[in-house]
């Protein structure tokens, strides 16, 4: 281990100060007015006009106090975590820490999921009139539905495909034809598939932590990726399978690019082919361009660059060979979003509303690690200038690409709502601020995370 990693206070904002826990406090409690503000404007402004087209704003979910088969199994989870991972993450070794995290993330995101009850909270989920399950039998001929893929967007189009199939590259939509081809048609698998997967990002987080800032700081950030209240929506989605994807890509060009793997050319080639799916899968993740750039930067090197390149290109040209043209499904699906309710919800309440949602998907821990990271940042760009960066700084610097990129989406105005599902790639970059919380903090830190989780999954009924 580097001696930089060994010696590296646990309470740096990554300038060398130690600022004091009351501004984490205070952090935390401005993410709690920003969220009472969205719920309070929301309310008032759907009660006026309807034009949010959600419940319970500024989340898409109603009021439904409930418990169900998952609540005892999420507690367990939850207070298991909290008590003993922080030690364990600091103290097994890593070749057991990565499966561990997969799956302790894997039970929590499970267990949050079956408060709802097997059905309704997995094998259903993805089998409503907006899914992509809707359309799987559309793509009997898979090249025949790849042409003409465009030709339905739009809603004023004939046999116009469901809202998701629509609203996304035909990726997402061919995964589960592909689980149906192999015999793992229906909701239960898909809505399996999307857990399974999900959960890795949690390895793919940590290895990329642990090759551009150190082993510490991804064993420190290890408990709060478990525990992340972003749970609640990863057992509920296919952008969990989405996130973690995109994560692979990231964490396998951490792997080339700091020549932390065998075969750092495959893993370059790899990740190209990753981020090229990405695209395919979801038009806004072409936003995780950022946090790759971040890794490159780093790492102070642009040799996996052409491998990489290389391999972002394989998936587009098989898409296009086969007749599909992303840019021109992007604009169709552009017109489609203004042609329902996202020409209709008010941008100037989203545009700061999506960041309240995404602070209950985050949690108030991670505002608070945002608050140490943002005091840190001046620091981080003035020494990655001159190449002195520490561990801690370069942290700050993945979590200030994975916050750019969140950033970048919501002024787009292609996210007003419902961004506690759609954002889980990036938010996945904010919560390693986590790991900049003092030591004898962390436990308190990841109770409010749970907190949050469970109160959210217990009174409400997330619509996706």
């Amino acid at each position: 281990m580097r001696t930089e990693e060994r010696t590296a206070p646990p309470a740096t904002d990554g300038t060398g100060h130690r600022p004091g826990r009351r501004g984490d406090l205070i952090a935390a409690a401005a993410g709690v007015v920003l969220v009472t503000a969205a719920v309070f404007a929301g309310r008032s402004i759907e009660a006026a006009d309807g034009s949010l087209f959600v419940r319970w704003p500024p989340l898409l979910a109603s009021w439904h106090p409930h418990t169900g088969p998952g609540t005892p199994a999420a507690v367990v989870v939850a207070a298991a975590v909290i008590a003993y991972g922080p030690a364990l993450a600091d103290r097994i070794g890593l070749r057991a820490l990565l499966p561990a995290a997969w799956a302790a993330s894997l039970t929590w995101i499970l267990s949050l999921a079956l408060i709802e009850g097997w059905g309704p909270g997995v094998a259903e989920r993805l089998t409503t009139r907006h899914e992509y399950l809707r359309a799987v039998e559309r793509f009997q001929d898979i090249g025949a539905a790849l042409r003409g893929f465009t030709g339905h967007i739009l809603l004023g189009s004939p046999d116009n495909w469901p809202t998701h199939v629509a609203g996304h590259p035909p990726g997402a939509t061919l995964t589960f034809v592909l689980l149906d081809r192999i015999g793992l048609g229906g909701g239960a698998w898909a809505g399996v598939w999307c857990i399974v997967t999900g959960a890795s990002a949690v390895p793919a987080v940590l290895i990329t932590i642990r090759a551009l800032a150190g082993e510490r700081l991804a064993r420190r950030a290890a408990p709060f990726l478990v525990l992340a209240p972003v749970a609640v929506w990863a057992g509920t989605s296919a952008d969990a399978y989405f996130a973690a994807v995109a994560a692979w890509s990231v964490a396998l060009l951490a792997l080339a690019a700091t020549r932390s793997v065998r075969l750092p050319t495959a893993a370059a080639f790899a990740s190209g082919l990753l981020f090229g799916l990405t695209c395919y899968l979801s038009y806004g993740l072409a936003l995780i361009a950022v946090p790759l750039l971040a890794v490159l930067v780093l790492a102070r090197t642009a040799r996996p660059v052409p491998l990489l390149l290389a391999g972002a290109l394989v998936v587009p040209v098989l898409f296009t060979v086969a007749g599909y043209n992303w840019w021109e499904s992007y604009q169709l699906l552009v017109e489609r979003y203004y042609q329902g309710a996202g020409g209709i919800r008010p941008y100037s309440y989203w545009v700061w509303a999506n960041l309240a949602c995404a602070t209950v998907a985050a949690g108030l821990a991670t505002f608070a690690g945002l608050r140490r990271a943002a005091a840190g940042t001046p620091g981080a760009v003035r020494a990655l200038r001159t190449g002195t960066t520490r561990p801690s700084q370069r942290l700050i610097l993945l979590v200030s690409a994975g916050l750019l990129a969140l950033l970048a989406a919501d002024l787009s105005g292609m996210s007003k709502a419902e961004t506690e599902r759609i954002w889980q790639p990036f938010l996945l970059w904010l919560l390693p601020a986590t790991a900049l919380l003092p030591t004898g903090t962390r436990r308190g830190w990841l109770a409010a995370q749970t907190v949050v989780a469970l109160l959210v999954n217990h009174l409400l009924w997330t619509e996706w």
